[in-house]
């Protein structure tokens, strides 16, 4: 795939798909030890990168095609991809997805005109029935991501990207089944031959890795990056990325979870699990990307709101700005009162309390609360655990 597939793919998608901006954050980058260049896909109007490759394929349809309409299996990003561009096209759309799918990706899906077929309980099983229905019913199959005109739509982004960025030294892309990282990857050499391609996958699913270093794919667990959490990668996108020499980056689940926080508070960007992969390979391997320029794809932004919620929290009790604690305290009168008073004046902020009497105290004339503190830093998280202490409390963090 040479730099005209490219560039007639970015011609074919335009005006279909968003040119998305490409942002240098300060924030980030005195944060992180190099220059950040964020590359928002998750802008698109499906919120990720997968409408550059299905805009593609279905400009590729011949007339015949379009007329039977097309099929694809997916549980996210690549359905909402299919059905949007085939309904603009007035191309009819059936996209499988398995059972477990969230019933909002199913409605967003349908909102975008394309009939949905729940089937089977893996994606595996979901793929074989969209195999079979469109044999049956003599629809064209749009692969995710092992079909080069998906590819070559994919690896628009990395154009963009180079094109309003051209100080960018290195490329972080997330890897699922590998069109994207294969389409960037093509890009990089025909365009900028000097920049270095990352691609970036999660501890709990690194097959792109396993199959480029021979090893056997073992894959499994629950992980946030839900949208590369893929066990059977593209063999066209394998066999570019040898050819490329691209390597391969592991990263571990909580790296993704910080890259999500950090996103969100130092960029003011919402990516999902996914999404957040390239900045999580500039946190779990810092010596790689030192003192460069670097682009990082934010390639989705489709997090359930109360995921993200948890991150965030959860990212606020790891960098010790939320306090947990839990104290034995005896039954009397002001002594409530008196916690609280010790709390504030270190000049921390009371968000939840709980207080049991009558269950979890070890003893009749004592009581245990657990207290939920906003604070600064873990600084001023010691200091309060400290005044508490100083007033004969039993402190345990937790």
């Amino acid at each position: 795939m040479g730099l005209a597939e490219l560039r007639a793919a970015a011609e074919r998608i335009r005006g279909a798909v968003r040119r998305t901006p490409t942002v240098e954050c300060g924030t980030l980058s005195r944060a992180v030890g190099c220059r950040v260049f964020l590359k928002l896909d998750n802008l698109q109007a499906t919120g990720a990168f997968k409408e550059r490759g299905a805009a593609n394929r279905l400009a590729l349809l011949s007339a015949r095609e379009r007329a039977a309409g097309v099929i694809a299996m997916s549980a996210g990003n690549h359905a909402q991809a299919v059905a949007r561009h085939a309904q603009r096209l007035g191309i009819a759309a059936t996209i499988v997805m398995p059972r477990f799918t969230p019933a909002t990706k199913v409605t967003r899906t349908e909102a975008w005109g394309a009939r949905v077929v729940l089937h089977g309980e893996t994606l595996a099983e979901a793929a074989a029935h969209a195999h079979e229905l469109a044999l049956r019913e003599g629809l064209t199959f749009v692969h995710p991501y092992d079909d080069p005109a998906v590819i070559a739509g994919q690896g628009t982004l990395a154009l963009e990207m180079l094109e309003d960025a051209p100080e960018i030294e290195t490329l972080a892309i997330p890897v699922g089944g590998g069109g994207l990282v294969a389409g960037c990857a093509a890009a990089a050499a025909e365009l900028r031959p000097d920049v270095t391609v990352l691609g970036v996958e999660v501890e709990g699913y690194p097959a792109m890795a396993q199959r480029l270093a021979g090893r056997p794919v073992q894959v499994g667990g629950p992980t946030i990056a839900e949208g590369i959490a893929v066990r059977d990668v593209g063999e066209l996108p394998l066999a570019m990325l040898r050819r490329l020499g691209t390597e391969v980056l592991v990263v571990p689940e909580r790296a993704v979870e910080q890259a999500i926080a950090m996103l969100v508070e130092e960029a003011k960007v919402v990516a999902e699990g996914a999404g957040a992969a390239g900045l999580a390979a500039v946190l779990a391997h810092p010596e790689r990307f030192a003192g460069k320029a670097v682009g990082v794809a934010v390639c989705g932004g489709n997090i359930d709101s109360r995921i993200l919620a948890n991150v965030l929290l959860r990212n606020l009790l790891r960098d010790g700005r939320l306090l947990r604690l839990h104290l034995d305290i005896p039954d009397r009168p002001g002594v409530l009162a008196d916690i609280a008073a010790r709390v504030a004046a270190a000049g921390g902020n009371v968000i939840e309390v709980s207080h049991q009497r009558l269950f979890a105290a070890p003893s009749v004339q004592s009581a245990e609360l657990e207290l939920m503190i906003e604070v600064r830093d873990a600084a001023q998280g010691n200091a309060i655990v400290a005044a508490l202490e100083a007033g004969q409390y039993a402190v345990r963090r937790g």
